[in-house]
């Protein structure tokens, strides 16, 4: 496994979530963390591939070190985001951990055969959410700093 290498930069995270209180507490989880972090949040599937396309009003977003993607999403699913990123030359190479509320072998499975680099279910506490970042953190970053900001798409 290849560590995301962001010594001396903040780490590009895009949030692919459209729960505002999943979002919310996404956000304060990194912020407990020790990730120095750029939080990107996209709402749908829809926005969510116009954001990694980096066109119109996207463009200025950069493309993400890490995605963080629901599966059960509007307008476009998450598997279908899955898929797209994962087929497509520029993007395939970002890890993509599912983050789904949903703990079937079918989902998770799904998941994998899409090429997720990882499936979580989403727990119930925040001390539990806590845990997973600090372990996203632990599995993915070379990290540097504890500074944090966050950024909403919209």
């Amino acid at each position: 496994m290849n560590l995301i290498d962001i010594t001396g930069r903040a780490a590009e995270i895009l949030l692919i979530e459209d729960n505002p209180m999943d979002v919310l507490l996404t956000k304060e989880a990194f912020r407990s963390s020790k990730i120095k972090f750029n939080l990107y949040v996209a709402t749908d599937g829809e926005e969510a591939l116009k954001v990694l396309e980096r066109k119109g009003r996207f463009s200025i977003y950069p493309k993400p070190d890490l995605i963080l993607l629901d599966l059960n999403l509007p307008k476009i699913d998450g598997r279908q985001v899955l898929n797209k990123i994962k087929n497509d030359q520029d993007l395939k190479d970002i890890p993509v951990i599912v983050l789904s509320g949903s703990d079937t072998d079918t989902d998770i499975s799904k998941s994998y055969d899409l090429h997720a680099n990882s499936y979580i279910v989403k727990p119930e506490t925040f001390e539990d959410l806590k845990e997973i970042v600090s372990s996203i953190q632990t599995y993915w970053f070379q990290i540097k700093t504890d500074e944090a900001s966050d950024k909403v798409l919209h």
